[in-house]
């Protein structure tokens, strides 16, 4: 009975507060109610006011009624608080898997000003504080990510209790943008790509033989197919063959080049490959089934690439679907690549 009831209040708020990026606070999507300590507050005065009738006082009449009136007073003041805020979704945030992922928004009082304005999602919240009347302010609301994929909370809830924390009133915000959350980078074993690169395969290609190479010490994450083990065996010294970026070979980072191993776990090879090369400024490409990121280098293009991975196989959440820790689809069979298809 009760999930009946909970499902129907969350069809009549869905109705009534549609999704969008950009929430106006109106009497028609504010709600407001007593606190514990207004319920509390209640009773006092109720409890006063049949003490004042019993023994006909009229000292306890003027104060039931002087602070009854300063309840009423709070109620549209609690109201004022939120209406007429407008609360628009600047950025929806990205990062990898586990982490807080931040929504940037911002805040835009009416006509009155906005005071004691709290942001929640359902495990974090934050304090937006005092917005004065014309003016807005921006803030970082962290969501927990789960999964990689897309991040989209399901609402965003508004609160205020000012002035006496008597009543408290309330709206939500269901955005529409998603964020995009990352795979979890877990160090990668010392696999060779087998992807096709012109006249000869990455597999096949020796730094010994290079021309066009430049030579520097080994660091982290770097393949041992690219350390020269001949200089190593004479002087000790581990180098690392750099090749040209207009005649060398770039590193592919292949997706079949992990046989064997679950796909999410792939992922998380190559998300922690593309963080290594994008540090060390090394040229690569990214190979996915049904996607093919051309090599190149820099941080947009690790960026890029770490995209790739985090939508690889799923599905952007449609506008009536939430989505609060990121969507998951079977990304083990590869039905929903669209093979041979290149960025």
């Amino acid at each position: 009975m009760s999930r009946l009831i909970r499902s129907r209040w969350q069809r009549w708020i869905n109705r009534r507060i549609p999704r969008s990026d950009v929430q106006l606070l109106t009497q028609k999507n504010l709600f407001i109610l007593p606190t514990a300590a207004g319920v509390v507050f209640g009773v006092l005065l109720l409890i006063m006011l049949l003490t004042a009738i019993n023994y006909q006082n009229s000292l306890i009449y003027l104060v039931t009624f002087l602070l009854g009136a300063v309840f009423v007073g709070a109620m549209h003041q609690t109201h004022r608080n939120l209406s007429g805020l407008e609360l628009t979704l600047v950025q929806a945030g990205e990062g990898f898997a586990g982490d807080d992922i931040l929504f940037r928004l911002r805040a835009a009082a009416g006509k009155d000003d906005a005071i004691a304005i709290t942001l929640s999602d359902d495990d974090t919240q934050v304090r937006l504080g005092h917005v004065p009347s014309g003016q807005s302010a921006d803030v970082a609301l962290p969501v927990v990510s789960a999964f990689r994929g897309y991040l989209r909370p399901d609402s965003i809830r508004i609160e205020t209790r000012f002035p006496f924390g008597l009543l408290k009133a309330w709206s939500w915000m269901r955005p529409v943008s998603a964020g995009v959350v990352f795979p979890r980078p877990i160090a990668a074993p010392d696999v060779v790509s087998a992807v096709d690169d012109g006249d000869q395969t990455a597999s096949a290609r020796s730094p010994e033989g290079n021309d066009h190479a430049e030579l520097r010490p080994w660091r982290d994450g770097d393949m041992s197919q690219r350390v020269m083990w001949k200089r190593f065996a004479r002087s000790g010294q581990m180098v690392v063959a750099d090749w040209e970026a207009d005649k060398g070979s770039p590193h592919w980072l292949d997706f079949n080049a992990f046989a064997g191993t679950d796909h999410e776990l792939r992922l998380s090879y190559l998300s922690w490959l593309v963080i290594e090369r994008g540090k060390s400024g090394a040229r690569f490409g990214l190979n996915l089934p049904g996607q093919v990121i051309e090599p190149d280098s820099g941080q947009a293009h690790a960026t890029r690439c770490l995209r790739a991975l985090a939508v690889w196989g799923q599905e952007k959440p449609r506008d009536m679907q939430g989505a609060p820790h990121g969507t998951r689809s079977n990304t083990d069979s590869g039905k929903k690549a669209t093979a041979g298809a290149k960025i």
